[in-house]
């Protein structure tokens, strides 16, 4: 299967991924009680300034544009467009998705079984149809008819029906590449963990849904149609694969405008068609005398219409609206995944299965103008040339020889070996990073990043290869993506990331993509510095950089934040202006003149209906009761938690939040018993343990709330926030001896954390252990060098050493 859009997940019950990126949430991350203190300094420096003026806007862009076109079907588009027609009808698109037929289903049921941790399932046909019996909604063997076929090569998946509507995919499916390949066999998806019936991940639950998880990009023209009332879909489609008009937009008037005899020319840009990608028209690409690069004809346009097109199914991202217009923005109809731990690497390469769309972004490539059709045929999908042929269209001359590749013979890397490093996801289903970026085993040395240099050679290490590359090279082959030490700074509570991210987020040069990103990672970071970044992100021309902006604001109220962001309200993208709805929700209607209420009710509808049209999400439904809580409707906040947690017991964020609400309310003890409810569901979420740990902090049960902040930090000693609450938690209790040890073992983990190393300093201090007090004072310094207070605290503590000695 080619690009599957999030048919199989990644863990959405992981509380190491940021709940935004993880869970598909339409705003950004839930603000916990800790956050929302850090962040109060932050509001203060924003509202304290006028606000920046906005980029240009215009009222609901393109949301009503084709709601009077209608879909004509695939067949009618090739009666004309016959050679492109031929190119699609074997493709990836034109298979994504069929009815169970023999023609369509590729995989073995003639009885054959697959054994998974002591369940045997068996696939088999009986009047004409496809079945499979395999262990259900409650582990017990039963027998179910399969509907459809996902996908061509190299898997196949299968959906089966269930009569609320749902459409589930199993998660037993078929290797189609040939038998000499290892193909030609059932696998499973989680080959190395037992996923039983009341795992999350389990076919029959909510994270293999077709209905949300897949169809929107398996399908064309798709309503999803779920009924929060009844708990049922009716979920339909205009054609059942990826048609023409699931990338063109709907067909009625161009084939109305073809009807009358094409009476207009292609010039007069009156086709009647959505958009026309005509980016490539005209445009030539030549050798740059100077700098020896590929340079193009005519600047790129400031909306990459096929980029955007092709990252409505090829990006990481969560659905906003069904109204989807080719051409737009991709932030007008979805909420884009950014750079965040979990996902992707620190330097910005695929972790997770993001897919193409976040990591071109980011290239130079795409910077350079370069577009989807320069590599890939829209219509095969195929690449316009072999292998690294395709590259060499434009990359050509020394680049394919030994002097560029340091290596010789028929098995020698090539372009795609070293600039687009693949991973294995689907665990058979090989995708390569777009990113196109040089190889830098140096920073897998710092930043523990994966390099293209060892994934071939396995037996050496990213040292011996970074030394080899400096050598062929020199010192400065750093390459276009530069912002690596900022994120991973970030990651591991390095005291430098605020000043590194902030770097990244203010430099124009750097992808609006990472700059976007950068400015999301400092919501932890509040100051004057990223006050100033907010403001000037929310009229950024980037519609990624002002949502990122506006993730910075959820602790001022509606009625503060008026005057710096109710421009946003008519924004030309959906996703700023159902943000800004949020955001500025229960501003005072009598502060607002009838026009401004207007314009708000419409943003905050917008935003509601994004909500309504994932109904059947957790995430939605949480970001629903922070919506009313932002209101002052707790009433109804309370019970759209409970939906999200009546929807996905193991949603662990909507057990915290749910708690902090209670808390809010002096309702800790009905918190408490959501949190041990949540832990009996998931008992090694650390998330949850860290909470409930706080929450007993609260109500004095110091021994009990000890333990389980101490729980959170074996856990998850990658969160190295939990080691330093449980630290701070035993030295409040008198356990200073135990509390340095903790934060000792954290320093390991993380050698450049400021909060470990204060507390260090601190408690060290505070033993009568002045040497080890400075050793860490020293180490603060040296990661924090520009900051004047560490510099203090180093002469005082010297001082202080050498005033002793002296008394001696």
């Amino acid at each position: 299967m080619s690009e599957p859009s999030n048919a199989v997940p990644a863990r959405a019950d992981d509380p190491a991924l940021p709940l935004r990126s993880k869970l598909f949430l339409l705003i950004g991350v839930a603000a916990l009680a800790a956050m929302a203190v850090l962040a109060i300094g932050l509001i203060a420096n924003i509202l304290s300034s006028d606000p920046a003026a906005t980029a240009d806007r215009a009222a609901d862009a393109g949301s009503s544009s084709s709601s009077q076109l209608s879909f004509v079907g695939t067949e009618t588009c090739i009666g004309c467009h016959q050679e492109a027609g031929n190119l699609w009808r074997p493709s990836q698109h034109a298979h994504a998705m069929a009815h169970a037929t023999a023609d369509t289903v590729l995989g073995d049921f003639s009885g054959a079984t697959f054994d998974y941790y002591g369940t045997t399932s068996r696939f088999f046909t009986k009047d004409g149809k496809f079945f499979v019996e395999t262990d259900g909604a409650d582990g017990g063997l039963e027998t179910f008819e399969v509907k459809y076929t996902f996908g061509l090569d190299p898997l196949q998946q299968y959906l089966i029906e269930f009569p609320d509507g749902r459409v589930q995919a199993l998660t037993i499916a078929w290797d189609s590449r040939p038998k000499a390949d290892g193909g030609q066999r059932w696998f499973h998806l989680y080959p190395d963990e037992k996923i039983g019936h009341d795992d999350p991940l389990h076919w029959t639950k909510l994270n293999q849904n077709w209905n949300f998880m897949c169809a929107e990009c398996h399908s064309t023209g798709v309503a999803k149609n779920y009924d929060p009332t009844t708990k049922r879909y009716h979920t339909t489609w205009k054609e059942i694969t990826v048609g023409c008009e699931a990338c063109h937009g709907e067909g009625s008037a161009h084939v109305a405008w073809a009807e009358e005899g094409a009476k207009k020319s292609p010039d007069d840009n009156e086709l009647g068609l959505l958009a026309r990608f005509d980016e490539r028209k005209g445009v030539s690409w030549t050798l740059d005398p100077k700098t020896k690069q590929p340079q193009r004809s005519a600047p790129p346009m400031s909306v990459r219409k096929e980029v955007e097109m092709c990252g409505r199914c090829h990006a990481r991202r969560g659905i906003l609206s069904e109204v989807f217009v080719p051409g737009q923005p991709l932030s007008d109809s979805h909420q884009v995944a950014l750079i965040s731990r979990g996902l992707f690497q620190a330097d910005g390469q695929m972790l997770d299965e993001v897919y193409n769309y976040g990591q071109f972004k980011q290239s130079k490539m795409f910077a350079a103008g370069v577009t989807c059709s320069d590599c890939h045929d829209p219509h095969s999908a195929k690449l316009r040339a072999p292998g690294a042929e395709v590259c060499t269209q434009c990359h050509a001359g020394s680049y394919a020889q030994p002097s560029h590749t340091h290596h010789e013979g028929a098995d020698s890397p090539n372009c795609i070996s070293c600039h687009m490093p693949s991973r294995e996801f689907m665990v058979i289903d090989t995708r390569h990073d777009h990113s196109f970026r040089v190889p830098r085993p140096d920073l897998s040395v710092t930043l523990g990043v994966d390099n293209a240099c060892t994934d071939c050679h396995t037996d050496k290490t990213a040292a011996w290869a970074a030394e080899a590359i400096e050598d062929w090279y020199g010192l400065e082959r750093k390459g276009y993506q530069t912002f690596g030490p900022a994120f991973h700074a970030a990651w591991t509570g390095a005291p430098d990331a605020a000043a590194l991210l902030a770097a990244v987020a203010e430099d124009d040069a750097v992808p609006a993509f990472v700059r976007a990103s950068a400015v999301e990672e400092l919501t932890a970071y509040p100051s004057e510095r990223t006050a100033d970044m907010v403001r000037k992100g929310l009229s950024d021309p980037d519609p990624l950089v002002r949502l990122a902006a506006l993730d910075h604001l959820e602790t001022a109220s509606g009625e503060q934040l008026w005057p710096l962001i109710a421009p946003l309200l008519d924004d030309p993208v959906r996703g700023v202006r159902n943000g800004a709805g949020f955001l500025l929700a229960g501003t005072p209607e009598a502060n607002l003149s009838e026009a401004d209420r207007l314009r708000l009710n419409k943003a905050e509808k917008g935003f509601v209906a994004a909500q309504m049209l994932n109904a059947d999400r957790p995430e939605s439904q949480s970001l629903l009761a922070r919506y009313y809580i932002r209101k002052g409707e707790l009433d109804k906040a309370e019970q759209a938690y409970k939906r999200a947690l009546e929807l996905s017991p193991h949603f662990t964020p909507g057990a915290v939040n749910l708690a902090d609400l209670y808390r809010a309310q002096g309702r800790d003890e009905e918190g408490i018993a959501v949190l041990r409810e949540a832990l009996r569901l998931s008992p090694n979420d650390g998330g949850l343990h860290h909470a409930l740990g706080l929450a007993l902090v609260r109500q004095k049960m110091s021994d009990e709330a000890i333990a389980e902040l101490a729980r959170a930090a074996e856990l998850e000693p990658d969160r190295v926030r939990y080691t330093y609450v449980y630290a701070v938690g035993l030295n409040s209790v008198g356990r200073r001896v135990e509390a340095i040890a903790a934060l000792k073992a954290g320093l390991e983990r993380h050698p450049q954390n400021a909060d470990i190393l204060t507390a260090l300093v601190n408690y060290s201090r505070a033993e009568g252990d002045l040497k080890g007090a400075l050793l860490y004072a020293q180490r603060l310094a040296k990661a924090d060098p520009a900051n004047p207070e560490v510099k203090s605290l180093v002469e005082a503590l010297t001082k202080q050493i050498m005033e002793q000695r002296s008394a001696q």
